[in-house]
């Protein structure tokens, strides 16, 4: 269908893998809306990780932007954003721009929309921490997005009271889950053979298996040195466990876990994985250990108890619903957290069997009905019923 044809145009914009992930069941349900035309613009913010996505669920840009450096600063990136998505934007003329999350591209690409007038729709909208500066940038561009977006997608009852709280109208909210679920399980579903060699030690382990990740800016340098070493301790303290890292590509972040956690027999370190792959160990693991968003929300799909490496989280409801626990970075603290957990069966049922409150796997659809009623024509509306 042609724009000419479409009812409504959307513009999603997205450039890390995790805003790929999530942007990916909405860019699916977009297309299967018979009165939208929907014309994906990727950042390239994160290139390779980001095409391993597109390509697993289909997704198509129609630009890529380029923006990315290795070694610039975020008002580089800022500035990048905001030069070469602007003239796209007055190419495509779209009655909608949908940005995910809370990354400096997101921000940038929903501060362009908002200049040239153009209404932003914001997926994963009202999270927050207590601190503007953890983790950092992101809360500040996520209340910074809350500000300029029309229409803002909440994924639990509690980021719709944090937008309350910061004077969002009622009617500019609508609670759909979070997209990250609906990716998961289908991805889960298809049972698609493990794709990296590394890891083929999965295949035989009858341990457990404890998928690691860390890249949070905020906890660069010594934190997350404790967090590697509080890993490592674990990792020969249990030679029957495997531990699988998929390492941030952020060479920052590779000069402190390399040196902590190489050579240990059991630790397998990947390059990022698929994310076929990733989602596989997930369903397989029996732990999570993170700083990551994104597996906050995931793992409890699964039934996975997360330790999160991090003194505060914008997800508290996973918190709350007893399937993840802040854990911080102090080195014994994680440590005994870990071996709590494959120790001692009650304390990781209670944690495994936990209400899941991110979503049940329809967030996507939800999202696709709100944009239309709020912003499809008339036509549009008809023939979505």
């Amino acid at each position: 269908m042609s724009t000419a044809e479409a009812s409504l145009h959307l513009v999603p914009i997205y450039g890390t893998r995790p805003e790929a992930i999530k942007v990916a069941p909405i860019v699916a349900a977009a297309a299967r809306h018979p009165a939208i035309v929907c014309s994906p613009v990727v950042t390239g913010q994160h290139r390779e990780i980001v095409d391993q996505v597109n390509e697993l669920f289909g997704m198509r840009p129609v630009t890529d932007l380029d923006v990315f450096t290795h070694g610039v600063g975020l008002e580089t990136t800022t500035a990048r954003v905001l030069e070469r998505v602007t003239p796209v934007l007055r190419r495509l003329a779209p009655d909608v721009v949908l940005v995910q999350g809370d990354t400096t591209s997101a921000f940038a690409a929903a501060l362009a929309a908002f200049y040239l007038s153009i209404p932003v729709v914001h997926l994963e909208a009202g999270l927050r921490t207590s601190s503007l500066a953890s983790p950092f940038p992101e809360e500040g561009n996520r209340r910074l997005l809350t500000q300029i977006a029309s229409l803002h997608l909440a994924p639990t009852a509690g980021n719709r009271a944090n937008l309350l709280r910061s004077g969002i109208p009622e009617d500019d909210i609508v609670v759909t889950g979070n997209t990250v679920i609906d990716a998961l399980v289908g991805t889960v579903a298809a049972r698609v053979p493990l794709a990296d060699p590394h890891l083929a030690p999965i295949e035989d382990l009858t341990g457990p298996l404890i998928l690691v990740t860390a890249h949070r800016r905020e906890s660069w340098g010594e934190p997350m040195r404790r967090s590697a070493r509080a890993v490592a301790t674990v990792a020969r303290r249990r030679p029957d466990a495997l531990v699988v890292l998929p390492m941030h590509p952020n060479p920052t972040v590779r000069a402190v876990l390399e040196p902590e956690l190489a050579g240990i027999p059991n630790v397998v370190l990947t390059e990022p994985l698929g994310y076929s792959d990733l989602a596989n160990v997930l369903a397989r693991s029996t732990l999570v250990v993170t700083d990551s968003g994104g597996l906050q929300e995931e793992a409890p799909a699964l039934g996975k108890p997360v330790l999160v490496l991090r003194e505060n989280t914008e997800r508290p409801e996973a918190v709350a619903a007893g399937t993840a626990r802040l854990v911080g970075t102090d080195e014994a603290g994680i440590v005994a957290a870990i071996e709590e957990l494959l120790d001692d069966a009650e304390v990781y049922g209670a944690m495994a069997n936990a209400f899941n409150p991110y979503g049940d796997g329809h967030a996507a659809e939800r999202a696709i009905a709100a944009i239309v009623e709020r912003f499809g024509h008339t036509d549009a509306a008809a023939s979505a019923s």
